[in-house]
């Protein structure tokens, strides 16, 4: 394997990524646009999907760009949501589980990677626990935001800020990656290190 780049040494194999979006559309189309081209790419490369289960807002879209390309997607839903957010008929691995709480460990449990779309209280939720999580020395893959048109920007602005005034360590502050578009951000989580310091307090 002598000669190999940098950049291909450190290539990490993603089979499978969770990714959390909103049960919502949005009020602009590049949302759909960029959950529909995310579904397509992962499916094209055969990663599995784990999502929310259900069939619509950004949640339908992924699924959907999914499907119709073949690839292999799992949904893990409440039984409160299921009826919500009227569990996606076409995803037949559909986990049921009671709680958010056991909907959030299961979505991320043996993934390779995290993403986390445009969407409301839910995705941040399920967005910051991973990144907690992370912190925690307790998931060390590559945790990613697509930042379509600068939704994030705030909150990522607001994570400086955490490091400016001391309640977040710089290097934890790489925990979250960040990319306007999806072959950029799946370059970063397949160049991915897992860098989080012990003495993070």
């Amino acid at each position: 394997m002598v000669g190999k780049s940098h950049k291909e040494w450190a290539i990490r194999i993603v089979k499978s990524v969770a990714v959390f979006c909103g049960a919502n559309p949005g009020n602009q189309p590049w949302f759909a646009e960029a959950a529909a081209e995310l579904g397509a790419t992962l499916a094209a490369r055969n990663i599995r999907v784990l999502f929310g289960g259900g069939s619509v807002g950004l949640m339908g879209i992924l699924a959907d760009a999914v499907l119709a390309k073949g690839g292999p997607i799992t949904g893990v839903i409440t039984d409160q949501l299921s009826e919500l957010e009227l569990g996606h008929i076409g995803v037949t691995d559909m986990i049921v589980v009671e709680s958010m709480a056991e909907r959030r460990t299961l979505l991320i449990k043996g993934t390779d990677g995290v993403i986390t779309l445009p969407g409301g209280f839910g995705s941040m939720d399920e967005h910051f626990e991973a990144l907690t999580l992370a912190q925690l020395h307790q998931y060390r893959k590559p945790i990613g935001l697509l930042n379509v048109r600068g939704y994030y920007d705030p909150m990522l602005n607001m994570l400086d800020q955490m490091v400016a005034f001391g309640f977040l360590k710089p290097k934890n502050r790489s925990l979250c990656l960040d990319a306007g578009n999806v072959a950029e951000l799946l370059d970063k989580m397949e160049t991915y290190e897992y860098q989080a310091i012990e003495k993070w307090l």
